[in-house]
């Protein structure tokens, strides 16, 4: 176990920040994709967990996900017929959160009511508050893994903390409970159950669950009048407890199975033979999950991001979050090092994670070819933990990093139809076509999850600092110590680089404003150097319509002064073309080149470009950026000159990587070769 006792505790840092929650979103970018999300991309993601996508009704009634909970609730146990893969539990419980949080029309709200209400009836058949209708139509006598069954498979866990996580974040959104009480029920079985001896060790196969039951806590430690509303006892020192176990007991297992040498099928069947119970099994012993599932050593030993790129990117968040709660120095010193290596050595420029298809996983140090997997719920594991390490630290580049991700390879997971999505986001590709839906459709619930946060996440504050994240229009009141502020921002970002704060304190006071200044617009592209760009032009800033010089701090400007009602800040941004390189370690992208400008990473999609394979990009040439307003749901474009396979010069078409696959044709190019 990790030591957290108080004599090794971390005093809490000022720069810690708050987030600024109950934001309105006015924005000419953001809005009509916020409104198609919650209606369209909802709704359709609902209806084809129901198979209503499917013309059978056999076939329905076969794929209906959510017939599982009414199986489960009937009594149903071990029938051979389960809906789907053994997460799917997990999907429809974060649909629900992410859905909740859009704050739908009343009607879509009925609707997520009555699949709560059949969530809760399943529940209510076990007396314990268990629910994995996987286990329980499938494999009965193996909770939790139990008699030879196999945890990395069933999901027991990762549900079960996915459901935590709905039940807070739909109370959040609503004010309901009834899904809260399902939650915290089921958060106080896996509280008497697992933990430190006489308990069991019993961890997350797939990360998640980690930070779930710190919300759930959080939500108790905030709101201690909630625990009266509510027909079930609730424990929240117990649910940090779980949380900070599940965390620090990575690693402390039996040694085996040896996953990388032994390999899946063997590691599995010495598994499910029970062979880690041969020498004097205790409550303690458990099998290790491997570096896939980052259990093969303690995380805190951890110097690089290893394994299934969604699992560990969700550890790390969870890391972090817990990061927040105790201020430990083991867990902010983890929570840097595997953010420093994901960031610095295995990031994609996309923000993309996850380069290796064989397992979803991370690759080695460097390793960023353009075919990469790149899964969606990779990077929104990502961009959870980059938000989550701003927040602990106040540092500006871990919204750098995780407005890449969000402009990029999280809005590239759903079509501008709202109906067609995408699992894996190589940067080269020949073929990639979007799809209606997927065996495993486990990225549309997770991209609801992120975009649903986003509000969030724009501003955040300390006692006397506002903190300006992202450059979407909105309103917010912020709340300093001595002190409420009401916000407007204004802007056409991406596409325009002005961006307008307008400040109305309750009184006259001095504070400072924190400015976040992306390091792509300070000519960093990375903050480690793994890409660089061709960027030069400077930002500027005005107060009150007066130019002012203004210092950046760890990736903020910073104007402190006495603000008055009506006072008005203007930046504007450097949003003209720029070409990125990767440093010469990524030997994959030697004399490739990507173009972007401002947050967005453009492609080049055969549909705009005639024989794409052979072109080469002429960088002496110009790049010219104009908005085109009726395509791709209005874009800038960005158009160029390359040389074609007899060195003639040819026009291009770059259009941002987010719209690939929205047209007819399915190839496209976001690394090029120069022309010599």
């Amino acid at each position: 176990m990790c030591p957290t006792n108080r004599g090794l505790r971390q005093k809490k840092d000022d720069v810690q920040l708050t987030k600024v929650q109950r934001v309105t979103v006015q924005d000419s970018f953001w809005s009509p994709q916020f409104e198609r999300w919650r209606t369209t991309t909802a709704n359709d993601v609902l209806d084809k967990f129901e198979a209503k996508n499917l013309t059978s009704a056999s076939e329905q009634a076969k794929n209906n996900v959510f017939a599982n909970f009414d199986d489960v609730a009937k009594g149903k146990k071990g029938t051979g017929h389960h809906a789907g893969l053994p997460w799917f539990d997990g999907l429809i419980y974060e649909t629900i959160r992410g859905i909740g949080d859009l704050h739908p029309d009343p009607q879509l709200i009925a609707r997520l009511d009555n699949y709560i209400d059949r969530i809760e009836a399943a529940q209510k058949a076990d007396p314990n508050g268990y629910l994995n209708t996987y286990t329980e139509l499938m494999e009965p006598t193996h909770r939790w893994g139990d008699n030879g069954g196999f945890l990395r498979w069933q999901h027991d866990v990762y549900n079960a903390g996915m459901l935590v996580e709905a039940g807070v974040h739909y109370y959040q959104a609503t004010g309901k409970t009834k899904l809260l009480e399902v939650a915290t029920r089921f958060a106080n079985h896996m509280t008497e159950l697992m933990g430190p001896t006489p308990r069991r060790n019993i961890v997350p196969a797939h990360a998640g669950p980690e930070e779930a039951m710190l919300k759930l806590y959080w939500l108790y430690k905030q709101q201690p009048d909630l625990k009266t509303k509510l027909n079930v006892p609730v424990r929240e020192q117990a649910y940090y407890e779980l949380a900070r176990f599940w965390i620090e007991s990575r690693g402390a297992n039996a040694g085996y199975p040896l996953w990388l040498s032994w390999g899946n099928e063997k590691s599995e069947k010495w598994i499910k033979e029970q062979q880690y119970k041969t020498d004097k099994p205790t409550a303690q012993t458990r099998p290790s999950w491997g570096d896939y599932a980052q259990d093969s050593i303690s995380v805190f030993k951890q110097t690089t991001i290893e394994g299934h790129a969604v699992r560990a990117t969700l550890l790390a968040t969870g890391i972090t979050a817990m990061a927040l709660e105790n201020h430990a120095p083991a867990y902010v010193q983890t929570a840097t090092k595997l953010w420093d290596n994901m960031v610095g050595r295995r990031m994609f420029v996309t923000g993309g994670v996850g380069a290796i298809h064989n397992d979803e996983k991370f690759g080695p140090d460097y390793f960023l070819p353009t075919d990469a997997y790149l899964e969606t719920c990779a990077a929104v594991g990502a961009g959870f933990f980059s938000q989550r390490m701003n927040e602990l630290t106040g540092d500006g580049k871990y919204m750098d990093e995780f407005e890449r991700v969000l402009y990029n390879n999280v809005l590239t997971g759903v079509s501008l139809s709202g109906t067609q999505y995408t699992y894996q986001n190589p940067l080269n590709a020949h073929k990639h076509a979007r799809w209606n839906w997927h065996s495993c459709p486990c990225c549309p619930p997770m991209f609801l999850k992120m975009v649903s946060a986003l509000p969030d996440f724009i501003y955040a504050s300390t006692a006397d600092k506002v903190f300006v994240n992202l450059f979407v229009g909105s309103t917010a009141n912020v709340t300093l110590a001595k002190n409420t502020v009401a916000l407007t921002q204004e802007t056409n970002y991406p596409w325009d680089g002005k961006v307008t704060l307008s400040l109305h304190p309750d009184k006259a006071a001095a504070f400072a404003v924190h400015l976040r200044i992306p390091g792509w617009a300070r000519g960093q592209e990375n903050p480690y150097g793994l890409y660089r760009s061709s960027l030069t032009s400077p930002v500027t800033f005005r107060v009150n319509g007066q130019f002012v010089n203004v210092p950046i701090t760890d990736g903020y400007a910073v104007i402190k002064r006495r603000w008055k009602k009506g006072d008005r800040i203007e930046i504007s941004l450097p949003m003209e073309p720029r070409l990125i390189t990767a440093t010469e370690q990524v030997k994959d992208l030697k004399g490739l080149v990507a173009i972007a400008s401002g947050p967005i990473v453009y492609c080049l999609e055969n549909v705009d470009n005639q024989q794409l394979d052979s072109l080469k990009l002429d960088a002496t040439a110009s790049l010219i950026l104009n908005h085109q307003a009726t395509l791709l749901n209005g874009v800038n474009v960005i158009s160029g000159m390359a040389r074609d396979a007899q060195s003639r010069q040819v026009p291009i078409k770059a259009i941002p990587y987010y719209a690939v696959g929205n047209r007819e044709g399915e190839g496209y190019k976001v690394w090029l070769p120069k022309s010599q």
